[in-house]
């Protein structure tokens, strides 16, 4: 960027992320990026075994958990005993995936005390049906906004997670680009790196254009082999891992990375054993 095209809105949000870059240089000098594995990669697992499943998981070395929806549908006690199972293991769940209707004014409320009882940060909606146009998406940043209000006093705040369509434009403009503009900038981001690639966007670019909404990452790689897909394991596909992580750690506001996986040519336990092996390496 020339210094002739850094535009008025691009100074102000370099500019507000400059304290949080100078902060986040140091934290990452003595503590490395907690990474977490979205359970959802082992659904299968999950759903036969909740506890066994997370008590394998921790043993792998992951540090921390993302429960996706069917959370929602456990009693207050059965979370608590998920709770002290994480304590008990060390594991941390800093945010949980969410139906669009868990924000809904019927199911927020439970939602939010669920996630108090987990100990988790944010509440991520996982997905949005495609828009026919902008002010469909728009619409759905209003949601989360409404739902930054209602979370709030609780210290909980929302987050939305990426697909494919969000990179793909809409009369000439990227739906991701409408809900980062105009949500607050308490809504986190989360980036679904596979999906985003899929979707003709490039990762890094993306996070240093949103400096500080980037606080969790999902590390899915993809590959542009129709034989091969999401099918890959982490670090076999596409992404370009080390401008990610730098963008992340520099700018991004990352505070934990998630593993995830659609599925591979291993079973589910074995493939998150192989992808956490797999970022080590590329970490180390």
């Amino acid at each position: 960027m020339s210094p002739m095209s850094l535009t008025r809105r691009s100074f102000l949000a370099l500019s507000a992320a400059l304290p949080w870059a100078l902060k986040a240089s140091a934290a990452s000098a003595s503590a490395p990026v907690p990474v977490g594995l979205e359970l959802y990669s082992v659904r299968d697992q999950l759903k036969k075994d909740p506890e066994g499943t997370v008590r394998a998981v921790a043993q792998m070395g992951y540090q921390c958990v993302e429960f996706y929806a069917p959370y929602f549908e456990w009693s207050e006690g059965r979370t608590k005993q998920m709770r002290k199972l994480l304590d008990d293991l060390g594991v941390r769940c800093y945010s949980t995936h969410n139906d669009e209707k868990y924000f809904s004014a019927e199911n927020i409320n439970r939602a939010r005390d669920l996630n108090l009882i987990l100990g988790t940060k944010y509440m991520v909606q996982a997905y949005s049906e495609p828009k026919a146009n902008l002010d469909g998406w728009k619409a759905v940043a209003d949601k989360l906004n409404s739902a930054a209000d209602t979370l709030e006093p609780s210290g909980l705040k929302p987050g939305y997670h990426n697909h494919d369509a969000e990179w793909k434009p809409v009369n000439g403009v990227r739906p991701m680009e409408v809900l980062a503009k105009n949500t607050k900038p308490s809504v986190m981001l989360q980036l679904d790196v596979g999906t985003c690639i899929e979707g003709g966007s490039d990762p890094a670019a993306w996070i240093r254009a949103n400096p500080a909404r980037v606080h969790s990452l999902h590390l899915k790689d993809w590959s542009s082999d129709p034989a091969k897909g999401y099918k890959v394991l982490f670090g076999e596909g596409d992404a370009k891992w080390k401008d990610i992580f730098d963008a992340s750690e520099s700018v991004g506001g990352v505070e934990y990375y998630l593993i995830e996986q659609e599925g591979s040519r291993y079973g589910e336990l074995e493939t998150a054993r192989r992808c956490l092996q797999a970022y080590r390496s590329t970490r180390a």
